[in-house]
């Protein structure tokens, strides 16, 4: 049977911190989409309950669509009578003296003060999600929370021990088709001896045995890998709790076929025992492609 779709409806005050918080629940694997019409939410969710592919969805709703929040009401009374939705609104809020300060510090325009003062545009935005406020699920007063611990509140309160969080994602290159331009951190293994002046290794990668075990063999493999895991396992903590979602460490040598797979192999079989990790070969292959297109 399948379980409850859930919806997690996030508005609030104008500058208490919508962004942050539609960051969070993407990376925490939810499907977010900033400033639908609350109209449109019943049927944009029927349309997703038909897919059956998506199962949590973040939404935001603040005052650019002011003129449907008369709908949000009845909107949430039809969610709310579904048996197939789980649906909860998180309401970010904030002092007016920050609001003040946030809104001079990035020189934005209030949305209801296009003419006016920052302050009157509070007040108004006020008035309107007095209601609003009473009904949600959870309200968190952002005025003393750095963006930081903003998702971590968040991740608190909505991340279930299955889903999202800090993963690793390990990925072996070579050098000879370029860097991978989202990596982290990358690391150079062409100082190790290469399987590939082996006749019988040539043809095979860093995931056969027979190379692995070649590759390990090394004293200096030894040596690289305990320095380097070492390196990661210290400083593995600080990312997440700098509250970053996620981690690409690349391991490149010549052409990305035998050194550099067998090492990855390794890290990343070895980190997984305290991350979620993600192990990609890029180039593991590109030798064999070339050949048989030549």
């Amino acid at each position: 049977m399948q379980d409850n779709l859930k919806l997690v409806i996030i508005t609030g005050m104008s500058g208490a911190g919508k962004t942050v918080a539609i960051q969070s629940f993407e990376d925490m694997g939810y499907f977010c989409i900033d400033n639908m019409p609350p109209s449109l939410i019943p049927k944009f969710w029927e349309l997703i309950k038909e897919s059956g592919k998506v199962t949590r969805i973040a939404l935001v709703v603040d005052l650019r669509s002011r003129s449907f929040f008369e709908e949000i009401q009845e909107m949430l009374v039809d969610i709310e009578n579904t048996n197939f939705i789980d649906t909860q609104v998180l309401f970010l809020d904030a002092s007016d003296e920050e609001l003040v300060s946030r809104y001079k510090e990035t020189r934005r325009v209030h949305p209801l003060a296009m003419d006016g003062l920052i302050t009157e545009g509070i007040r108004k935005e006020r008035a309107i999600l007095e209601d609003l406020k009473t009904k949600a699920t959870f309200v968190v007063d952002t005025t003393n929370l750095t963006p930081r611990q903003l998702r971590e509140k968040i991740n608190q309160e909505f991340k279930t021990s299955s889903e999202g969080g800090f993963r690793i994602e390990m990925i072996s290159f070579g050098f000879k088709y370029g860097l991978p331009i989202d990596a982290d951190i990358v690391m150079d293994v062409r100082f190790l001896p290469n399987p590939h002046y082996i006749p019988e290794l040539r043809p095979l990668t860093g995931k056969d045995q027979a190379v692995y075990d070649y590759v390990m063999s090394f004293p200096e493999t030894e040596q690289f890998y305990q320095q380097f895991y070492q390196l990661l396992e210290t400083i593995m903590p600080g990312y997440v709790k700098e509250g970053k979602s996620s981690l690409t460490i690349a391991i490149g040598c010549t052409g990305g076929q035998h050194r550099s797979v067998a090492l990855t192999e390794r890290v990343g079989q070895a980190l997984s025992k305290n991350y979620k990790v993600n192990i990609t070969h890029r180039d593991k292959d590109k030798r064999k492609e070339t050949v048989n297109r030549s």
